[in-house]
């Protein structure tokens, strides 16, 4: 999941009034990116998620695609949750853990890996954060900064503007290129919603040399509730 990758069901149907729910979600991307980075080796993917929304700011999901990172590697799926505070009209704080895990031959697992965050919503801004202290189980302590402004058009239609930045913490454990601990990946997505679909269209790029290339991105999903 893009820090994307993880569900940003729970945060849409969270309400201090609102009773607890399930939701289901079913999606079709034309390239699985994270953070601008092809997991699918620029092929298209299936993605699903099974989310839980409690009446007190706990929320808890589990989410699933294909992948292919060249080997015998096939699904992801990650298990997350977390609480979402309140703190005035206009601000809101999410805080919570995931756990990604990787299967498909003997070694998948080896990538596994923890991950804590912590989310800033101010109006249509947020500020978020991410930490492993075991990127793809290397040993390694990352982090990303994303700042992402949300443009809203009208009740179908908005714009995301964002920026992030992902940064290796032992260079001697992980790099995302030669001698290149970090990277920076900015995205221009509009998101429409018709006929109880959710759909978006966008492009993404990052600084690095072997992923540079802008991509376009399409989604599509749809949630049920019950």
């Amino acid at each position: 999941m893009q820090p994307t990758r993880i569900s940003l069901l729970a945060l849409a149907l969270f309400s201090h009034q609102a009773l607890a729910q399930w939701s289901v979600t079913t999606s079709f991307v034309s390239d699985y990116l994270f953070n601008g980075v092809s997991q699918t080796n620029e092929n298209p993917a299936l993605q699903g998620s099974l989310d839980w929304v409690g009446n007190k700011g706990w929320y808890a999901g589990v989410w699933g695609s294909n992948v292919d990172f060249g080997d015998d590697t096939k699904i992801e799926a990650d298990i997350y949750g977390g609480y979402t505070y309140t703190l005035s009209d206009n601000l809101n704080l999410d805080v919570g853990v995931a756990q990604y895990t990787y299967y498909g031959a003997s070694y998948s697992s080896d990538g596994n890996y923890p991950e804590a965050y912590m989310k800033w919503g101010l109006g249509n801004t947020s500020l978020n954060f991410w930490y492993s202290w075991d990127y793809f189980g290397t040993g390694a302590g990352h982090y990303i900064m994303m700042l992402n402004h949300n443009v809203q058009v009208s009740d179908s239609f908005s714009i995301l503007l964002g920026i992030d930045k992902s940064t290796s913490m032992d260079k001697d454990k992980w790099q995302w290129e030669p001698g290149d601990d970090d990277y920076i990946h900015w995205q221009a997505t509009a998101n429409f919603s018709r006929w109880g679909l959710d759909m978006s269209l966008g492009v993404q790029g990052t600084d690095l040399d072997t992923y540079g290339d802008t991509k376009v991105l399409f989604t599509l999903g749809r949630t049920f509730t019950f």
